[in-house]
């Protein structure tokens, strides 16, 4: 209570003088149909209590009950011999108790340790809708907080009259509490924020946050390293109005000359530590955040602060810069880069990383302001319930547009395959194993499939025919199809135009039935004199009586011999002729060279006797006179 105290007048002094104008608080809402009885059949808003596990993503039937004792839960319903256990076959037990005299937290444990399925809670005021949330500091409430596990609800006063008249009025009240909406689904990736500290010694939802960050460690790499979700942490800083920046309060519990504070761990300013090495340590996380997602590891910030949670430890006094630095410097961060974005906290400068912080604090959208530590955000509206594994889990797996989940969301933990069941009232052809039915988060999906390139196409209920280029690979595309002696016979066109035609050799619809066709007996084949036919199956065989040849194309039988005779001489001819076209061109050749030879010899000779043409006149006179 002591922290509380000295907590409290820091907040709402920050929230006075903040540069935002204004708080804004949401409410987050689920919505509540009543199915009977008429009178109030309808839908009414409901606002999510902050602790418990709300099904997310999914819904809930049940009957309402009001108790006639103990109608504000705050005592045990074991006290009155009360039980609210549903029976085999009938709908779960929705209890409706009213507000005041204890914790909503004590109402909601009483009631499911009395076996009730989920809990409204009548408001007891006219007014608008406000969270449920957990007791502050209170460590007896800890102890069954961490154990709720149903839903719950706070309903206006007007709404829990009218389920109150209509209930003692004999009716029986049925209604469904719906969460498929609490969480926009949009696409195929999920954005979520988590608003933390890095304090380990503010007491017990500091020990429920530490315990989270190291359970769900595991699962948020998985999201983020396959892409399916983009995390980002965020941390809660307060300023000290100028006045009073130079007072004790604000030079132990701020940096940067009151600009971002945090309270002092122990409430004691002459020990321990200081509320300014917590704004640090914060500061070093987003830093060690921003480093890694530069370098494409926002996931290895879940490693360092669970490994800053196991090693530097406030009550070992290892909560200082040399720890931080050892566990940045064994998980390969640059420390240097830590360092030039933490910047220098005693400078009269506003640091970029925590104004970011400061103005991220402030509702944008759906979501209100972050007040509240810790807060979890999914896809910008604010989750309400028990921070724990599962339960945040199926916050994330509601954000996820139908059919994109990823694995870990379709874990027998997680949700129900209706697929399983009857095939989920979906086409499936079982002889190919194939069906239309998609699993999701939030139930099952009728639509038809892609198998190996192949596109299947109908309403997923009652039609699904494979299409385009390869449909005759999936089952034959649907058409009739037979194998017999080794041979293989299929109706399947791989054209869009025609789905099934009966093969050549076959009659029929080409979808259920193909016939073979009797070609000897119809007469279509081997009708020649000589033929003699014989039926086989898809097709038929042809042969000719004595040594005569059957020539298919023709329909005709040739003598084997003649046909031999032919040959023979058509290749002797062939030989005589290569013969005499060779003897031809050697002749030629020879000819050719024979020619030759006497020209020159001619020459050679005549030139003894007579000058030629190509001797000069005068050179024969000169040789004259010389003789």
């Amino acid at each position: 209570m002591k922290q509380l105290q000295c907590f409290v007048p820091w907040l709402l002094l920050s929230l006075v003088t903040s540069p935002f104008s204004e708080a804004r608080f949401v409410v987050e809402k689920n919505s509540l149909s009543v199915t009977s009885p008429e009178s109030i059949k309808g839908t009414h808003d409901s606002a999510i209590g902050n602790f418990g596990i709300p099904q997310y993503g999914g819904s809930m039937a049940g009957t309402v009950v009001y108790p006639k004792e103990n109608q504000k839960s705050c005592k045990e319903f074991s006290d009155f011999s009360i039980s609210f256990k549903s029976q085999p076959g009938a709908l779960p037990i929705f209890l409706l108790v009213d507000r005041g005299d204890c914790f909503f937290a004590l109402k909601v444990w009483n009631a499911q340790k009395a076996g009730a399925s989920a809990v409204l809670v009548a408001d007891s005021v006219d007014e608008p809708l406000i969270t449920m949330d957990t007791p502050e500091e209170d460590i007896s409430s800890a102890k069954y907080i961490e154990n709720i596990t149903i839903p719950s609800a706070l309903v206006t006063k007007g709404f829990g009259e009218k389920l109150k008249k209509a209930i003692s009025g004999g009716d029986m009240v049925n209604l469904n509490l719906d969460w498929r909406e609490a969480v926009p689904h949009p696409d195929d990736r999920v954005e979520y924020e988590l608003w933390t500290n890095s304090n380990d010694e503010c007491g017990v939802k500091c020990d429920m946050l530490m315990e989270f960050v190291k359970d769900f460690k595991g699962a948020a790499q998985i999201l983020e390293k396959g892409g399916f979700t983009q995390f980002r942490p965020h941390y809660i800083t307060w300023y000290c109005p100028h006045a009073f920046t130079l007072s004790r309060q604000c030079k132990s519990q701020c940096i940067n000359k009151g600009r971002y504070c945090a309270p002092d761990p122990e409430q004691d300013f002459s020990s321990g530590y200081d509320g300014k090495d917590v704004v640090v340590e914060n500061l070093r996380q987003l830093c060690v955040y921003k480093v890694a997602n530069e370098t494409g590891k926002p996931w290895v910030w879940w490693d360092y602060v669970t490994d800053f949670q196991i090693r530097c430890p406030m009550k070992e006094k290892k909560y200082n810069k040399d720890c931080a630095e050892s566990v940045i410097k064994s998980l390969g961060i640059d420390s240097k880069k830590i360092d030039k974005c933490m910047g220098d906290p005693d400078a009269d400068l506003d640091n970029p990383v925590l104004k970011e912080e400061q103005d991220a604090q402030v509702g944008k959208g759906s979501r209100g302001d972050v007040t509240i530590l810790p807060t979890l955000v999914v896809n910008s509206r604010q989750y309400r319930g028990k921070l724990e594994k599962s339960a945040v889990l199926k916050a994330l797996c509601s954000g996820f547009e139908e059919t994109t989940e990823p694995a870990i969301c379709l874990s027998a933990e997680m949700e129900t395959n209706e697929c399983l069941d009857n095939n989920g009232g979906c086409w499936q052809d079982k002889s190919a194993n194939i069906t239309a039915c998609k699993d999701t988060f939030r139930g099952k999906v009728c639509v038809c499939p892609i198998v190996d390139g192949v596109r299947f196409k109908g309403d997923g209920y009652s039609q699904c025919e494979p299409s385009g280029p390869g449909r005759c690979t999936i089952n034959n595309g649907g058409c009739w199809h037979e194998e017999r002696d080794g041979h293989a016979f299929s109706a399947c066109v791989d054209k869009d135009s025609v789905k099934c035609q009966c093969p050549p050799g076959f009659k029929g619809d080409g979808i259920k039935k193909c016939e073979d066709i009797n070609e000897c007996k119809e007469k279509k084949a081997c009708q020649c004199p000589e033929c003699s036919c014989k039926d086989t199956w898809g097709s038929y065989e042809c042969s000719c009586s004595g040594d005569l040849l059957y020539m298919r194309d023709h329909d005709t039988c040739i003598s084997k011999t003649g046909s031999q005779v032919k040959s023979a001489w058509a290749a002797v001819w062939i030989i005589m002729l290569s013969l005499g076209l060779a003897a031809s061109g050697a002749y030629l050749i020879y000819k050719y060279r024979l020619r030759q030879y006497m020209d020159s010899e001619i020459r050679a000779i005549m030139a003894q006797y007579m000058p030629l043409d190509s001797q000069p006149e005068a050179s024969n006179l000169v040789n004259g006179d010389r003789a």
